[in-house]
């Protein structure tokens, strides 16, 4: 094979072979990830978050400076159960007493929600019996001005099952404001000891197809759920499910402590 000139270089056997074996080794480097291995790796990142929550508490409570610690879980951790009990006369409610079942997560395969139950559940045992005080906040979907599409790979997988969610009246939001202002109401009440336990966070629940609609537009996917729901009429179907944040509501509603920032910008503004 005769080298070519182009261009004032030189191109022959030689460069053809280094090209080829370049594309070679590219395509080596592209890796298949089968929908096995992706399920195993959901599996366990639910329960590296258990361990990691474990840690976190381990390491708070070896801390001396450490004694209060709010732990940030998820409403997922409340809603999913097998077996309800279900009052005809009006939906059950779903509060802070109300645990996802690990075992129905698992079987479902709603991996999202199986490593919240777990990671907040793993945080109570580690703070039990120490010199800790724990407090947990469980949002819902988190949304905010510009939240939705930077958190899009977290959102997507909250929504796992929200046809369900939907359906049965436990598909909620929480506008990131309202977490911030939970999470440090809750510490603020943690130091005269009016805060404890879990504490559920939502602004909103989407009762319609439609507003579901609007959010999965506003999150970049495709509008399935939604769609699904109106053709099979779960819409018209009464909820079986009722949020409860009173618990919340009422620290919310409490009288903030002022703080020296507060103090200061009150008595140094004109």
């Amino acid at each position: 094979m005769q080298d070519r000139v182009v261009g004032g270089r030189r191109y022959g056997a030689a460069n053809t072979r280094r090209k080829h074996a370049t594309k070679q080794r590219r395509n080596q480097r592209k890796v298949v990830i089968s929908r096995d291995q992706i399920v195993q790796a959901q599996k366990h990142m639910a329960s590296l978050e258990a361990k990691a929550a474990e840690r976190v508490i381990e390491t708070c409570v070896r801390t001396e400076s450490v004694r209060k610690c709010i732990f940030t879980s998820s409403l997922l951790a409340c809603v999913w159960r097998q077996n309800y009990p279900h009052d005809r006369r009006g939906p059950s409610i779903i509060d802070e007493n109300c645990w996802s079942d690990e075992s129905f997560c698992r079987d479902n395969k709603l991996w999202f929600a199986l490593g919240k139950t777990a990671a907040e559940k793993a945080a109570w045992r580690a703070a039990r019996g120490r010199d800790l005080k724990l407090v947990t906040v469980c949002p819902a979907l988190v949304t905010g001005p510009g939240f939705r599409r930077r958190n899009s790979t977290a959102s997507i997988a909250y929504l796992k099952g929200s046809r369900d969610m939907l359906a049965e009246g436990v598909l909620a939001t929480a506008n990131v404001e309202t977490v911030a202002e939970a999470h440090v109401r809750a510490y603020e009440a943690m130091g005269n000891n009016t805060a404890g336990g879990r504490y559920i966070c939502y602004d909103h629940v989407i009762r319609r197809a439609e507003d579901f609609a609007e959010l999965e537009r506003q999150l970049g996917i495709p509008s399935r759920t939604a769609a699904s729901v109106l053709q099979s009429g779960d819409e018209d179907r009464p909820a079986r499910f009722e949020l409860c944040k009173r618990k919340l509501a009422r620290l919310m509603s409490s009288r903030r402590r002022c703080t020296y920032d507060d103090y200061y910008y009150s008595v140094t503004s004109p």
